[in-house]
């Protein structure tokens, strides 16, 4: 204990400014890539790599076995290899989220007349989701936002129109040739109906509630990993309003909570830092709920 006591004392002797500031930065780079890979499936893989490496480590430095130890020393460079390509997924979308933070600033310079337009937008919206919950007809709406979303509107059939709650209402009718797959809005302009979204590869989904949702809301959180989208969800058997965005979804919103949402991710010059905020403050308090 004492010679352990002795080498801690040395260490803080020797530490410096720079010895800090260097430290801090591998502690931010680590910690930033634990939150890219938050609530993925590579969190699962990232955690059997590090058992892995401790235990192979703690074996070879305890005991003597120079051929199993040879064998690590060989083995380990090519894991280390390796996790580029078992992480690609999430690194292209760190990347994709690193690049995203430049052009948030796009959203603080509308005029008063696109202000104007998009509150409308969302108004018809929220409107529509009310109506649509009311009468249990499931619904997927996504709201493009800077990324785009013209990939996804080519899987859908291009409409073009003007966003209304009867246009809405019309499209998620049952039964309808439209009422399957999302309706994708940007701006002021309905821009496809029917379009086919990307499912969640999220781990979440495995250890929540939201495990048992439908295709609809896979749909909408795999839209929200892959872009910088917002999607709105309608479910079908209850009639709950769930919000999608970035990977995370709340439930059981009513029309006043929704339309609260949607505008605060579209607050000029604050979006970029409350929008992501104030959406875990909602999310946290209804960690509490659930729904099917």
């Amino acid at each position: 204990m004492t010679n352990l006591l002795n080498d801690i004392l040395f260490i803080f002797q020797r530490l410096t400014w720079i010895s800090v500031i260097d430290l801090v930065l591998v502690t931010l780079v680590f910690f930033g890539l634990l939150l890219l890979l938050r609530d993925t499936q590579a969190m699962a893989l990232l955690r059997g790599i590090l058992f892995i490496v401790i235990f192979l480590t703690l074996l070879t430095n305890l005991i003597n076995l120079p051929a199993f130890s040879w064998l690590v020393t060989t083995f380990v460079p090519a894991l280390l290899l390796a996790i580029p390509v078992i992480f690609a997924p999430e690194i292209r979308r760190g990347l994709e989220r690193l690049g995203r933070t430049g052009i948030s600033t796009l959203f603080a310079r509308r005029t008063a007349k696109s202000q104007q337009a998009l509150q409308e937008t969302i108004r018809a919206v929220v409107t529509a989701c009310a109506r649509l919950s009311a009468r249990q007809h499931g619904a997927l709406i996504v709201l493009q936002r800077a990324d785009s979303l013209l990939e996804y509107v080519r899987t859908g059939v291009r409409l073009e129109s003007h966003v209304t709650p009867e246009l809405l209402l019309q499209v998620f009718y049952p039964n309808t040739p439209l009422h399957d797959g999302a309706v994708i809005i940007g701006g002021n302009r309905l821009l496809g109906a029917a379009c086919v979204m990307p499912l969640s590869s999220s781990g979440i989904l495995t250890r929540s509630p939201e495990r048992q949702m439908g295709l609809r809301h896979r749909a909408a959180l795999g839209i929200s990993e892959a872009s910088d989208a917002i999607a709105v969800v309608v479910s079908e058997e209850t009639g709950s309003i769930s919000i999608a965005h970035n990977g995370r979804m709340i439930r059981r919103l009513d029309s006043d909570r929704l339309e609260n949402v949607l505008l605060a991710f579209y607050q000029p010059m604050e979006l970029a830092g409350n929008g992501s905020s104030f959406f875990r403050w909602l999310r946290g308090n209804n960690s509490s709920r659930s729904d099917d």
